[in-house]
């Protein structure tokens, strides 16, 4: 992805025409980028006890789950068209699970030593462990919901760090989706979206 500075009112993949464009990062250079993202799936207590006792048919639902995020952050590439191959020099998916809520939560964790941010990598890979999360215990139902996929933080690159809720865009509370604004600590629906054991840096 490309390390266009927020609010400069340009949008880097598209030239003066319009037309889409992959961005010329070749004269950047090459620093130490991460990224974390999270969501989460309410799945329900019937589907959470399987999942926590790995009784469900297919096995250990967290771990798979766990391999299908790292193999998606290495083929965002594919996935995402505008995005770069980078050479991923880290990456972990980490699971909390939420016994009250019913719901798990996924974290996604990405590095690299490159010329461009793995934001979209962090959260193409915490998308698709939730997703291996619902392949996997579908067959116990489908009353699933997936939610709450946010970046939650960066460090490197043109447009520097960044934190979510501390130094993103200025937005008014009415601006922000009703589905995320539990992250300063309220109880959102099911306190699925409230924050996780993800500690601020």
């Amino acid at each position: 992805m490309s390390d266009a500075i927020p609010g400069d009112g340009a949008l880097s993949h598209f030239d003066a025409g319009g037309n889409a464009i992959m961005v010329d990062v070749s004269a950047k250079d090459q620093t130490v980028r991460t990224a974390v993202a999270e969501g989460v799936i309410t799945v329900g207590p019937v589907i959470l006890r399987a999942i926590m006792e790995q009784t469900s048919a297919k096995g250990d639902v967290l771990g798979v789950a766990r391999v299908a995020g790292i193999m998606a952050v290495k083929r965002t590439a594919e996935l995402i068209p505008l995005c770069h191959m980078l050479p991923i020099s880290s990456c972990r998916v980490d699971f909390d699970i939420d016994e009250k809520a019913a719901l798990v939560r996924a974290r996604c964790t990405v590095g690299v030593t490159g010329r461009t941010g793995v934001e979209m990598e962090a959260l193409t890979g915490v998308s698709v462990a939730l997703l291996a999360i619902y392949d996997m215990t579908k067959a116990l139902g489908k009353d699933m919901e997936i939610g709450c996929v946010r970046l939650l933080s960066k460090t490197g690159g043109k447009s520097g760090d960044y934190e979510y809720g501390v130094n993103g865009p200025e937005r008014s509370r009415s601006d922000v989706p009703r589905a995320i604004q539990p992250y300063k600590g309220e109880q959102g629906p099911q306190g699925r979206c409230s924050p996780s054991r993800y500690e601020r840096r």
